[in-house]
């Protein structure tokens, strides 16, 4: 064997040993308790949540400054106090899936975009933008189901687990295609394979886990959990086309209406039991 074969097969030994360290350096956790709704799939962590959260604020604060600059943070009073409100209560909840989420550093913002969304990152830094306030006219309802979808998000650390995801996949392609020598077009195929098989449908399993923490996080704040439906048939009406099914990184409409119903009616009590103590 010539000492650069001997070397080639070295190179390649080590790095699929550095990728199979990766995976059983993996943790597995429970990032949330499984609430009404159920939520108890275990998740693996190849990234420590304090690299994410690290990495969330750092890119909080530039949006921040920048929409500051632009003059199109928080410019409406009134649309700011009734969106922190509506977060409020539903934040007053999260210890029903993890105490921890309590003490983190929430902060609530309102951008004016006519884009439709919000989103809340790692460790409670929250944005809803103009946009969807206007353009669905989202009751408090409908907008506690939003913001309880997105808080969930945060909640089960999805951001944390595409992460980690993504850094294990990348290292076994890396290793798969150089042992077998598909060159860069071989390794962008088997990219593509991962995500068509892996990476999408785990992207829809994160949003039917916010779906369901979400609605069960608005009912405990005292929102009625059945806004979740009439919220996406609005989001669904402005949102135009959808992908096939099996290219969405998001369930259906008539899948996620039809989860959404089912698991609205399970959380009901508890929407009925907040009406009644407030």
């Amino acid at each position: 064997m010539k000492p650069d074969t001997r070397l080639g097969m070295a190179l390649k030994s080590a790095l699929l040993g550095a990728s199979l360290m990766t995976l059983i350096a993996c943790e597995t956790v429970q990032t949330t308790q499984g609430g009404v709704v159920g939520v108890n799939r275990e998740q693996k962590m190849a990234v420590a949540p304090e690299a994410i959260e690290h990495a969330a604020r750092e890119q909080y604060g530039q949006l921040i400054a920048q929409e500051g600059q632009k003059g199109t943070l928080n410019r409406n009073a009134a649309q700011v106090s009734r969106v922190r409100a509506v977060a409020g209560r539903i934040i007053s909840q999260v210890a029903a899936f993890r105490p921890d989420a309590r003490n983190w550093a929430w902060e609530v913002n309102v951008l004016t975009s006519p884009e439709v969304n919000a989103w809340c990152m790692p460790g409670g830094k929250m944005a809803v933008y103009t946009g969807l306030l206007e353009k669905l006219q989202v009751t408090d309802d409908e907008l506690a189901a939003v913001m309880g979808h997105e808080i969930a998000h945060a909640l089960r650390e999805h951001a944390r687990e595409r992460a980690s995801e993504q850094m294990v996949a990348g290292g076994f392609i890396s290793v798969g295609a150089a042992l077998l020598g598909l060159g860069e077009i071989g390794q962008q195929g088997a990219q593509y394979a991962y995500m068509g098989l892996i990476g999408l449908p785990n992207s829809r399993k994160h949003e039917t886990e916010a779906d369901r923490v979400g609605i069960e996080l608005a009912a405990r704040a005292g929102y009625d959990p059945r806004a979740a439906i009439t919220l996406w048939q609005k989001m669904g009406q402005v949102g135009g086309g959808q992908p096939p099914k099996f290219l969405s990184t998001h369930p259906s409409q008539s899948d996620r209406l039809s989860d959404l119903t089912a698991y609205s009616q399970r959380v009901m009590p508890l929407y009925e039991q907040a009406k009644r103590t407030r």
